[in-house]
């Protein structure tokens, strides 16, 4: 079993906001693998498809808001008895530069207060993550900025964002977190 969480905040205007990046990816691959994250389960939407002969992947978009994530993360891991290995997290990051991506194995947290919701209700950071920049403010808060919709001269970077997040996720199902991170990183 594979589960993939997208981070990111509930309620329509949050919906294309750099922080929903998470749940951004989550649903372009939804799309791609012919699911859709529509059952709510686990204080989450949520959905889940049988792959390969022998395993299934789960989708998962906790509706707890970003800093309440790991509540809905373990509940469902804990349900499946689910390997940390076997966990990966697509969030935000302000330190990456629009659209760059970097997946880890495990690691800190980097101030992402999804991240930290997910390791202090899990006892661990053990899990793998994929971090898609949203790029940091030049001006202004960052709390604002990660609450401010992507701009139309942004949609293009961001469309290509999507597309090799969603690549790089099946490769990490199909072929694991060492492919992955080969191919992407």
């Amino acid at each position: 079993m594979k589960i993939i969480v997208g981070l990111g905040n509930p309620e329509k205007k949050y919906l294309r906001t750099r922080h929903n990046l998470g749940f951004m990816v989550v649903d372009h691959l939804a799309q791609q693998l012919e699911m859709e994250c529509n059952q709510k389960k686990f204080q989450s939407l949520f959905c889940k498809k049988a792959i390969k002969e022998d395993g299934e992947i789960i989708l998962l978009k906790p509706q707890t808001f970003m800093n309440l994530s790991g509540i809905a993360v373990k509940e469902v891991v804990d349900m499946y008895k689910c390997a940390l290995q076997d966990i990966m997290v697509v969030c935000d990051d302000l330190d990456l530069p629009l659209g760059k991506m970097r997946i880890r194995r495990n690691g800190g947290c980097g101030g992402h207060r999804g991240l930290e919701s997910i390791a202090a209700c899990l006892g661990t950071t053990e899990f793998s993550r994929l971090r898609v920049g949203i790029g940091r403010p030049t001006v202004g808060d960052a709390s604002d900025y990660v609450l401010s919709v992507f701009s139309e001269k942004d949609e293009a970077v961001v469309m290509k964002a999507l597309e090799e997040a969603s690549q790089s996720l099946k490769i990490w199902v199909f072929e694991g977190i060492e492919a992955c991170m080969n191919a992407f990183n």
